[in-house]
């Protein structure tokens, strides 16, 4: 064999060895990129918050009649997202400063309130609108020219708030509740009555949620 055909048998030979990794790399293709899907993402009104209110207490729904008084407090609270819906609950206590409701004949106070409520609302970007509604426990006492049953009464409470996130952890809101307590017992010096009564509270709040 001579030596232009030993050249030519070599250089065949490195060329059919080197054809399987020129092919691979020719038929190589990257693997295409997994779909992730991308996570949820919270509205910002959900989990565990405690806060204070006050505002103003009154037997009329006008805020500006001259009978209102000055009340304030603390609340509590939990919520979550089901649906897109916000749902929750939440406890509060209120001071109503001593709001006075008729009875016949004369007019009880309202001192202390507990309540425990239920919220349900739709978070628009960075604000939520909700209703609520429960239970309030008020403590009565005597008033002008009525004594009462000095002791808690049951009744129930409906309401409407907006509620604005401030940062991550501080949202604002204004609420209105209407709350009816029924069957008051009250005695005027005459005769004895038993009354619904109800009262209008326009507050504002904080929430810090945790």
């Amino acid at each position: 064999m001579t030596k232009t055909v030993k050249s030519f048998a070599l250089a065949l030979t490195a060329a059919i060895a080197t054809t399987p990794v020129i092919a691979a790399d020719l038929t190589y293709n990257e693997p295409a990129p997994s779909y992730e899907e991308p996570a949820a993402t919270s509205s910002g009104f959900t989990g565990a918050y405690a806060g204070i209110h006050a505002g103003m207490s009154s037997e009329k729904i006008n805020p500006f009649s001259g009978d209102k008084e000055f009340m304030g407090g603390i609340q509590g609270g939990y919520n979550t997202e089901m649906g897109g819906a916000i749902v929750g609950g939440e406890l509060e206590y209120s001071h109503l400063g001593d709001t006075r409701v008729g009875v016949p004949g004369g007019e009880l106070v309202e001192r202390h309130r507990l309540a425990a409520k239920a919220k349900a609302g739709a978070a628009m970007g960075e604000t939520l609108i909700y209703g609520t509604a429960g239970m309030a426990m008020t403590s009565l006492r005597d008033g002008k020219n009525a004594e009462g049953p000095d002791g808690w009464k049951p009744g129930y409470l409906l309401g409407v708030g907006v509620e604005q996130n401030l940062n991550a952890n501080l949202s604002a809101k204004v609420e209105y509740n209407y709350v009816r307590t029924n069957d008051v017992r009250s005695f005027n010096g005459v005769s004895t009555s038993n009354t619904d009564i109800s009262d209008h509270v326009i507050k504002g709040g904080v929430n810090y949620k945790f």
